[in-house]
């Protein structure tokens, strides 16, 4: 019996307010060859129509979970993951609310023995967005941005990928991992809300010995353009600082990297008058502060089956 039969999956999905996209989503989920075993929803405290929607799909064994607050992506993935594996699904599969899979995405993941996943994204024109790090340098200080190349930096087409790439790095936005996984690394870490969950939880479970594989064939469109351009003085852009740190503190590889961060902040606040000004430099130094209180891994806490 293969993999793709023997095993279940879960599908987690978490949303906010985008309940147009989400029924695109939803749509592409009933139309895979092989469906899902169940689809768990995290609705952030969503003030569209949402519910309405989640209501009127019959054709889906979802599991809803309606949050009376936004958790973020972070702590709505750690709460879609978390149920999953209390409910005993030995695969769980994380998406995001505006992407649709091809109709045999689902089927190539459990065709492929294993444990941690990626698909490969593309845009609604069929070109080649998968961000997916396949260099994410911990090592060097002096790589500011330690995404030194992805998928698509490296490859032009799909075509040109071979069947499998090992990525460093994930997005939430496709990536699978089996429960083995959760059991031994636990789950995403909620307290980054927005932005590095994802990053953050690949490294753990690289350091833990698994390799990812991007699968060239596992196709997911994303329904919108990629932007990350954010105002770093505004309150993403806070996120983006305090979980960059984060993420370097934790899993620096020497004592250069884990002290990048600081370099990082002294450099934003002696550009800022040039830069973000105030607020910019406001937002960097409450990043530092706040990320070196989080700079120990977060213990494994789920149950083991």
């Amino acid at each position: 019996m293969s993999a793709q039969h023997a095993e279940s999956v879960a599908v987690v999905i978490v949303t906010y307010n985008r309940a147009d996209l989400l029924t695109r989503m939803l749509d592409g989920l009933a139309a895979q060859t092989r469906r899902p075993d169940q689809v768990v929803v995290v609705d952030n405290a969503s003030s569209d129509h949402t519910g309405e929607v989640l209501a009127a799909r019959a054709d889906l064994p979802l599991h809803v979970i309606t949050s009376p607050d936004n958790l973020g992506g972070a702590g709505g993935f750690h709460l879609g993951m978390k149920t999953a594996h209390e409910q005993g699904f030995d695969r769980i599969w994380l998406v995001d609310d505006d992407v649709v899979p091809a109709p045999d995405c689902l089927a190539v993941l459990m065709a492929s023995d294993e444990d941690c996943l990626m698909v490969v994204r593309e845009d609604l024109a069929g070109q080649l967005v998968e961000k997916s790090a396949i260099r994410f340098d911990l090592d060097r200080p002096w790589a500011i941005r330690p995404k030194t190349a992805s998928v698509d930096s490296t490859y032009a087409t799909r075509a040109e990928m071979p069947a499998r790439v090992a990525v460093e790095n994930v997005a939430f936005e496709g990536f699978m991992a089996r429960r083995s996984v959760i059991d031994e690394i636990g789950l995403p870490d909620p307290t980054f809300f927005i932005f590095y969950d994802d990053v953050d939880y690949a490294v753990r479970a690289r350091k833990a010995g698994r390799t990812i594989w991007a699968l060239r064939d596992a196709v997911l469109v994303r329904q919108l353009d990629f932007n990350q351009q954010h105002d770093l003085s505004g309150w993403k852009g806070y996120y983006m600082y305090r979980n960059l740190f984060v993420v370097h503190l934790r899993h620096g590889n020497n004592i250069a990297v884990r002290l990048k961060p600081l370099l990082i902040t002294a450099a934003v606040i002696v550009l800022s008058p040039l830069r973000g000004g105030r607020a910019e430099a406001s937002n960097v130094i409450r990043a530092m502060k706040d990320a070196w209180g989080m700079r120990a891994v977060p213990s494994v806490d789920v149950p083991r089956r």
